[in-house]
């Protein structure tokens, strides 16, 4: 894989050229800035910004009067290679907040293994409906904790309005549910996107993570997406470095919360 000009598409057809993931969700071009405005429980924020350090400031106070204005709290994604270098700090000083680092994964899915193997007793179900997806909340609850209400009504949006464009696991020990993933399909791009992929604490070390990856590498393939990305967390990346992902770059949320939401 060539590292520059995989980064250069993913920054041209993943957020320069982004579309909107959901319903009431748009896409607005604004400026050297493009961002995504949907509803309060909807991803809302900047997915690609083209700064420099003379007009940085006011971009971001505008940013902020507009998703204000909406009632919105929204988030900045700052990867490791935007510009200004000094981004962060200007995003800091404007009341944003930093969440933990993650790193920008991409493979080429037709080299990864796509054989699920599973431990003994655990079976994966699709799922396609409203009950699946409250077991993907409760998985996600369990493995990350805090409250994950708001990626099963993104899920439920989604599966509703446009099924083409996700596929979401769950790992099942008997009628337990022990692991949960989605897959984001971009058609019309090269890239899919592996997103959750949370275990609960019993079950972890036990191969699911990587079987949740080979199933969903699998479809990215039969639905002839070139690469698999992955924002990882630290416990992801050597996984994910052994099955074949490269590090791309990093990628940093940073979340600006309007007083009262």
């Amino acid at each position: 894989m060539d590292h520059t000009a995989t980064l250069a598409l993913f920054d041209r057809q993943m957020r320069c050229e982004a579309r909107s993931d959901g319903p009431g969700s748009r896409v607005e071009h604004t400026g050297p800035v493009v961002r995504l405005t949907g509803p309060a429980h909807a991803w809302n924020g900047i997915l690609w910004s083209g700064l420099d350090e003379a007009g940085a400031d006011a971009v971001i106070a505008e940013q902020i009067r507009h998703f204000t204005a909406h009632g919105r709290a929204f988030e900045w994604k700052v990867y490791g290679h935007d510009r200004p270098a000094d981004l962060p700090q200007r995003l800091l000083a404007a009341g944003f907040a930093a969440e933990e680092q993650e790193t920008l994964m991409v493979a080429d899915a037709a080299a990864l293994p796509t054989a699920v193997e599973l431990p003994d007793g655990v079976e994966l179900v699709p799922v396609t409906d409203a009950a699946g997806v409250r077991l993907v909340t409760e998985v996600h609850d369990r493995a990350f904790g805090g409250d994950s209400s708001h990626i099963g009504r993104q899920l439920l949006d989604r599966l509703a309005n446009t099924p083409d464009t996700v596929a979401a696991v769950l790992a099942m020990a008997g009628d337990e549910p022990v692991s949960a993933a989605r897959l984001e399909l971009y058609p019309g791009t090269d890239f899919a996107g592996l997103w959750g992929g949370g275990t609960v604490e019993p079950w972890r070390g036990k191969g699911l993570y990587r079987a949740l990856v080979a199933f969903r590498t699998r479809i990215a393939v039969e639905r002839g997406h070139r690469f698999v990305q992955v924002d990882a967390a630290d416990t992801s990346r050597p996984i994910l470095a052994r099955l074949g992902f490269a590090a791309l770059t990093t990628t940093t949320p940073y979340v600006y919360a309007p007083e009262g939401l």
